[in-house]
Order: C-alpha cells, then sequence, then structure tokens
C-alpha cells in the first residue's frame, strides 16, 4: 500500500492549525510541517499530533519553503495543505484508491470563504494539491508544480478561510512585483498583483494591471475567464462603464459557458443604465437574460467561480429585477427559488406564512 504524506509550511498560525491537523490525521501516514519563524505556538501544536517539524529561514520565496518541506517527507505521495485550510469531506476510500492505482496529479476543491459588501460569499476553484513524490515547485508566489502528469480532479473538498482573516497583501506584493520583473510578458503575475491592488482599494493600480495580464491573455490559461471578468469588475469600480461594455461583446462568446461572466453582465448592465438611463435603457431586456443565462448553466465544475453565480444569487438578482420592473408574481417565484438554497437575503423577501 502506498503512503501519503501531508506537507506544510506554516508561519503563526497557531487560531487554525490544530482544525487542519484534525481533518487529515486519519488519512495521511506522515505530517511534515516546516516553520518559517512563528513566535507563537504553532510548533507545539503540530507537535501533539506526531508532526516532523522543521525549521527554515523564510527566503522571500514559497517554493524554496515547499520544497525543503517536500524533501524532508517520505511518503509516496504528498498532499499540501495551508494552515488557514481543512478537508471537509469523507474522502479516505477514495484518496486511498487514487494514491495506489493512478500516477497523475490530483486536483481538489477549494472552497474559499470571502467578504463581498459585508456579506460572506464563497467561491470555488480547482488546485493541484495530490502529487507522487519527487515533484516541486517553481516559483516565488501563486508556485505551481512542475510536471507534465495529467490532471484528475478527485473528490476531496477543501474549506479556506484565511481571506476573511486577513490580507497578505504587504507580504505578497512585492514577491508579485519580483516575479513581473522577471517574466514581463506572463499575464499571471500582472492578474494576482491586480487583484492584490484591488483588494486593497487601490483601483487605479489595478486596472493598470488587469489591462496589462488582459492585454496578454492567449485565452489558453485555466485562469483566463476569471481575469476577464475580475477585469470587468474593476472597471466598473472605476467608474469607466464604456470601455467595459466593449470588452463584454468581445469577450461574449468566449465566456458564454461562464455562469459568473453572465452575472456580471447583469450586474455591469443595470450600474450601466443608472448611469445613463436615456442612452443606454436598450440594456434593460439584456439584464434579465444575463441572470436567466446564468441559471441555465448552473453551478459549474469547469471554472473557479462564486458559488451561487449559477443558482441562489442569480435567482435572487432576477427576482430584484422583476420586483423593480412590476412583475411581481415572477418576483415572488424567483425569490422562492433563491430561498430553496437557503438564501438569507432571499428567505426575508418570501412571506413569512410561507
Amino acid at each position: 500500500m502506498k503512503t501519503i504524506s501531508l506537507v506544510m509550511i506554516a508561519l503563526n498560525e497557531e487560531k487554525c492549525l490544530r482544525r487542519c491537523l484534525e481533518s487529515v490525521k486519519n488519512l495521511v501516514n506522515e505530517i511534515i510541517i516546516v516553520d518559517t519563524g512563528s513566535t507563537d505556538s504553532t510548533k507545539q501544536i503540530a507537535l501533539e499530533y506526531g508532526a516532523m517539524v522543521y525549521d527554515f529561514v523564510w527566503t522571500n520565496n514559497f517554493s524554496d519553503a515547499r520544497n525543503f518541506a517536500l524533501m524532508k517527507s517520505t511518503g509516496d505521495w504528498n498532499l499540501v495543505l495551508d494552515a488557514d485550510e481543512y478537508i471537509s469531506n469523507d474522502c479516505f476510500v477514495t484518496l486511498k484508491e487514487f494514491i495506489n492505482t493512478k500516477h497523475a496529479i490530483g486536483r481538489v476543491k477549494i472552497v474559499n470563504a470571502f467578504m463581498e459588501q459585508e456579506t460572506l460569499s464563497y467561491s470555488q476553484s480547482i488546485t493541484s494539491r495530490v502529487f507522487p513524490k519527487g515533484l516541486y515547485y517553481k516559483g516565488k508566489i501563486h508556485e505551481q508544480i512542475e510536471t507534465d502528469l495529467p490532471r484528475v480532479i478527485l473528490p476531496v473538498e477543501v474549506q479556506h478561510d484565511g481571506y476573511i482573516r486577513g490580507s497578505r497583501s504587504e507580504r505578497n506584493i512585492p514577491l508579485l512585483e519580483l516575479e513581473i520583473v522577471n517574466n514581463p510578458n506572463n499575464p499571471y503575475y500582472y492578474f494576482q498583483i491586480a487583484r492584490e491592488f484591488k483588494g486593497m482599494g487601490c483601483i487605479d493600480l489595478a486596472l493598470q494591471n488587469f489591462a496589462k495580464a488582459y492585454s496578454l491573455l492567449t485565452k489558453k490559461e485555466n485562469y483566463a475567464p476569471n481575469a476577464v471578468v475580475d477585469y470587468l469588475y474593476c472597471i466598473m469600480s472605476g467608474g469607466n462603464l464604456v470601455e467595459g461594455l466593449s470588452i463584454i461583446e468581445v469577450e461574449d462568446s468566449y465566456l458564454r459557458k461562464f455562469p459568473d461572466f453572465h452575472f456580471l453582465k447583469g450586474v455591469y448592465y443595470l450600474e450601466t443604465m443608472i448611469s445613463d438611463p436615456t442612452t443606454y435603457m436598450y440594456l434593460l431586456p439584456q439584464i434579465e437574460q444575463a441572470y436567466k443565462a446564468c441559471i441555465e448553466l448552473g453551478e459549474t465544475k469547469e471554472y473557479d467561480s462564486v458559488i451561487g453565480t449559477g443558482s441562489f444569487a442569480a435567482y435572487y438578482n432576477l427576482g430584484v429585477f422583476y420586483e423593480v420592473t412590476g412583475q411581481s408574481e415572477k418576483a415572488l417565484n424567483c425569490y422562492r427559488k433563491s430561498a430553496g438554497y437557503n438564501y438569507h437575503p432571499a428567505k426575508l423577501r418570501v412571506p413569512q406564512s410561507e
């Protein structure tokens, strides 16, 4: 039987490490934790779970630290998690079957909690986290596994709440700037630094970097759909709505199967129409069409996506559209469907007698 090791790098993670280790202690044969300078009880907690703990002097390079940890692993396979993540489903049988029968990279579903306009929301991404011994990372930040092995989606679900625990932009931006210097034609790093700037509220800097990323995209990148949608949301934040309309038109065919794109269209068209009702009243029926497209597509497994854009959030926004346009029965029907997903704002719109 093949063995598997949990491999992690950590720094001052006493608040969440125990939760992560509890979730994997019966899944893995070994726990490797590389500490990059903790001053709290991170190492003590790791030792409670029988982890092998190693110190590593931080070099401003995530791959250096992760690869050091991988070299300490003795397992046939490695599972990589961060301390602010934890496995939330029963995947013991499928994970063991995978490592004993396959030679591929295992991709897992990451459910990311984040705050959007003071509301707790969730997105999902599919990320490579299970791989055989002997493979290593490259890249100072947002590091990737170097391999030509095929990638297989595993029924493993990981919860991640690090985004609501505080921003790490001050750490991330200098590393991304170094990557841009070394890789000036790689849209990925412009995309990532743009997201950091947008999260900090630096919209002008975010727009500059989103625009650069967009200009370099080949559309073959697996993150390209998200780069386009995030760019459009940033344009909306910056107020240059006319520019975004032309991008939506250009990308409509490319992103026709992406519910987040259609959701963005609904939001974008409404903002544009409100900004100049006389000029943009023609967008009104397209708002309805956009949310209907979201519902028809449903939640996606093909792209990284905000959960709800293909279900409850789309029904809710369509309900709002019907309500403000005087179509009360249609609105109530949409609110009911949204509330069926236990979406709290929709439940408030449905009569309590129901």
